[in-house]
């Protein structure tokens, strides 16, 4: 008798039965529709209504625009120099979307609309293999799931290569599903993703995916048959196609620029091997994985608990190999990837959130309510404090501890009223409370509702308190006080500024440095310095003309120095 109250309860099947996921049938298309809604409004929001922010926002960005004022989509140029760091994707999809939008868009909303795009595409693939993997039934789970990751949270809309790497294998794991039924669209699909893959971030994130693809023969006879094979040399030969006419392109450029691309694609940028600049810091994914992953990974370890026991089909299935393998894979490289950044990891969230999603309709009731009420509660709270310290800061200015909790080194800031963005958060708000008011409880409400109170935060993060970030965040006014202190005329040196403050500098300043790293014989009358919390003594030979800093910001003191006069 008590086997089968301990058992977890069977996946309803879709097709047989639709009714079984939802008393509220015919209700089914108005709530697929909210569905779509809260996508797009979690995708939209934050797009636009800042400047490029400090790395990859700022670097892709001057790279689309470079792209279009040269009118190369081929060559990569940050801030007047060529670069080739990696392939021109996403930059260049950037560029399209400013030539399309800009005016009536500023140049750098424009360009972040490519952002927008990329992040749709992977919720979309992500929940075509949900529904090739899994059925219809499930398609809806691993958007759900991938809205409301904390890691995905702002990172996933700013413009990077990592955010076109994850595009990628959305596809490709599309591709891989695919194959199973159809092997030539399948394998299409799959040669898509990698030559996607590729173009946006390099090598890397195909060679996850061709490892992956490697091993699968391994795991059972599915992956085994003649119809796989030719899928993944179909795969092999539309990636090839895709990817080639850059590399050709590149190479027909001349000037040593393919060797040069080739020489930056060593494996020590991509494993810590001994002796490499950057080591490995492989406790680093281990101890921020959970809330990076939430809330996948709990249901993860749930999904393994079921069907490692024999439910549902176990283990041996290619819903469980497929996503399972490709994140083993994925999770290896990144503990020992060197210099570890959490925005490495995002494409691993696209097969965490397939494995997330297969057995949440087996939850225990008592697990997914107490998941439903730590939303609730956590976003409720979240969203009192927020409003409480906008109005607050509105009305008083914001107090000194605040201040020190945003790492702000300035109190007193009083943000800004804005009509629409205020009564965006407030419908979005009270959206919020009426989808978690008190109805039917079920597994897939709880997720919803936590995909909801994640969007909510996103909402006045990118509203309400966006004005006060951006204030923050932007180069703008740091380098138009550069730029009306600079010598009448020569170039400008720099010393230690990173690639995106060089791209803004030139963006916001209309002035270009060259790097004393690259350009060490640059006799320039001008040199810019960026150092810590506080400046350094003068070179010799040179006097201070002018220095600051970014509003709030502690951490970075930037020095102009002019030439002494002999």
């Amino acid at each position: 008798m008590l086997a089968p109250m301990l058992s977890p309860r069977p996946i309803p099947d879709p097709v047989a039965d639709p009714a079984r996921l939802s008393p509220s049938e015919p209700w089914r298309r108005w709530k697929q529709t909210g569905l779509v809604l809260l996508a797009a409004v979690w995708i939209a929001l934050g797009l636009v209504g800042h400047d490029p922010w400090k790395f990859d926002d700022a670097v892709n960005f001057d790279l689309a625009w470079q792209m279009n004022v040269h009118d190369d989509y081929v060559v990569p140029r940050l801030a007047g120099e060529v670069y080739l760091a990696r392939p021109p994707l996403v930059p260049a999809v950037a560029a399209l979307s400013q030539r399309l939008l800009s005016p009536p868009l500023d140049a750098y909303d424009a360009a972040r609309v490519a952002a927008g795009l990329a992040l749709a595409l992977a919720l979309l693939f992500t929940s075509l293999a949900a529904v090739e993997l899994a059925g219809p039934g499930l398609r809806w789970l691993p958007m759900l799931i991938l809205i409301g990751t904390i890691g995905l949270w702002d990172r996933g809309h700013v413009l990077s290569g990592e955010l076109g790497a994850m595009t990628g294998i959305a596809v490709a794991l599309y591709g891989h599903a695919l194959a199973l039924r159809r092997p030539v669209a399948g394998g299409v699909w799959l040669g898509v993703g990698l030559a996607v893959a590729f173009l946006a971030q390099g090598p890397l994130t195909p060679a996850w995916i061709l490892v992956a693809t490697l091993l699968l023969p391994a795991c059972g006879r599915a992956w085994r048959r003649q119809a796989w094979a030719i899928a993944l040399a179909l795969a092999l030969i539309v990636g090839a196609a895709l990817v080639l006419p850059w590399i050709v392109a590149l190479d027909r450029r001349g000037h040593g620029l393919l060797a040069a691309w080739a020489a930056g694609q060593h494996l020590s940028n991509f494993i810590a091997l001994d002796g490499s600049a950057h080591g490995a810091d492989p406790l680093y994914y281990l101890r921020n994985i959970l809330w990076f992953g939430w809330p996948a990974v709990p249901l993860i370890v749930w999904t393994l608990w079921t069907r490692g026991r024999g439910f549902n089909g176990g283990l041996a299935t290619p819903a469980v190999q497929l996503p399972g393998l490709v994140a083993i894979v994925v999770f290896a490289n990144l503990l020992v990837i060197p210099d570890p950044k959490l925005i490495d990891g995002l494409p691993l969230l696209v097969p965490l959130a397939l494995l997330g999603m297969l057995e949440v309709d087996t939850l225990k009731r008592g697990h997914s309510a107490a998941l439903d009420w730590f939303g609730i509660l956590t976003f409720g709270l979240l969203g009192i404090l927020v409003w409480a310290a906008w109005i607050d800061a509105r009305l008083f200015g914001m107090p000194r501890a605040v201040a020190t909790l945003f790492r702000d080194a300035e109190s007193g800031y009083r943000p800004s009223f804005h009509l629409s963005a205020v009564l965006t958060a407030v419908l979005l708000t009270l959206a919020w409370v009426a989808l978690v008011r008190p109805a039917r409880r079920s597994n897939r409400r709880a997720l919803l509702n936590w995909a909801v109170g994640m969007t909510l935060m996103w909402c006045l993060y990118s509203t309400i308190w966006l004005p006060y970030l951006d204030s923050r965040r932007t180069y703008r006014h740091l380098a138009e006080s550069i730029a009306a202190h600079l010598p009448a005329g020569g170039c400008i040196a720099s010393r230690n500024l990173g690639d995106a403050q060089r791209a803004l500098f030139q963006y916001f300043g209309k002035f270009t440095t060259l790097r004393e790293e690259t350009h060490p014989d640059a006799v320039c009358p001008a040199l810019l310095v960026q150092w810590g919390a506080e400046p350094g003594a003068p070179p010799p030979g040179w006097h201070a003309e002018w220095g600051g800093s970014r509003s709030g910001d502690a951490t970075e003191t930037f020095v102009l120095y002019v030439r002494d006069r002999t």
